[in-house]
């Protein structure tokens, strides 16, 4: 397999990842709001240690949201860009996913109940397994006011993680009730999860799509800009 980067900047966190062969290089940074005068450093970085440039790669991968609404277009702005100069595919992987294929790198989960605060008393809410080298849905991906998040069949045990973990504490405490028995309300999506999505995707046989058709994710009309 060629080259691949993947990017995110659609929280509080901005990361990429490159897979260089067997190697793995990552730059991950709490910048706030500062994703557009750190991202394209990051890459460079990262390609510079790697000692390759953007027409050696393959494809790049993206988170597409959900998230905030600046962080998230400009990671696809700054994938296109890169994408359309070296003329490469993108795999858009969902933000959510993301940050459970984390939940079950850091601590080996097999199913992850992802509730990321949204603002406006909602929460951007996904349920995946682990399935393989990365993770599966179980159910639609949402946003919801978090008492009335629902987890997919029974007599699992849940891992929650994401940040609506800690803005919702009790309420979503009282709402999962026993079924959630390890909560991880700082996780934040990382490239690298991003990265390893892509890959499975890739070794299935997905192709990815041209810069110009990433569409974001967004789950809800009314955006917030944060």
């Amino acid at each position: 397999m060629s080259g691949l980067l993947a990017i995110d900047t659609t929280t509080t966190a901005c990361s990429v990842a490159l897979r260089a062969g067997k190697a793995v290089l990552c730059r991950y940074e709490a910048v706030g709001q500062g994703h557009s005068g750190t991202v394209l450093a990051m890459v460079r970085a990262v390609l510079d240690e790697a000692g390759l440039e953007m027409t050696d790669l393959g494809a790049l991968a993206c988170c597409s949201g959900p998230g905030s609404f600046t962080g998230v277009r400009i990671g696809i702005g700054v994938t296109q860009g890169l994408a359309l100069g070296a003329d490469l595919p993108v795999i858009p992987v969902s933000t959510l996913a993301t940050v459970a294929q984390g939940a079950c790198r850091t601590h080996g989960a097999a199913a992850v109940a992802v509730a990321m605060d949204a603002r406006m008393g909602e929460v951007y809410w996904g349920c995946y397994r682990r399935r393989g080298a990365g993770v599966v849905t179980a159910g639609e991906e949402a946003v919801v006011s978090p008492d009335s998040v629902v987890l997919p069949g029974t007599g699992d045990a849940w891992l929650g993680c994401g940040t609506g973990y800690g803005a919702y504490a009790e309420v979503l405490a009282e709402r999962l009730g026993e079924a959630v028995t390890v909560v991880d309300p700082e996780r934040l999506p990382d490239a690298r999860d991003c990265l390893a999505l892509a890959e499975v995707r890739l070794a299935a046989g997905a192709r990815g799509v041209a810069a110009e058709d990433v569409v974001p994710t967004y789950l809800r009309n009314r955006v917030t800009q944060g």
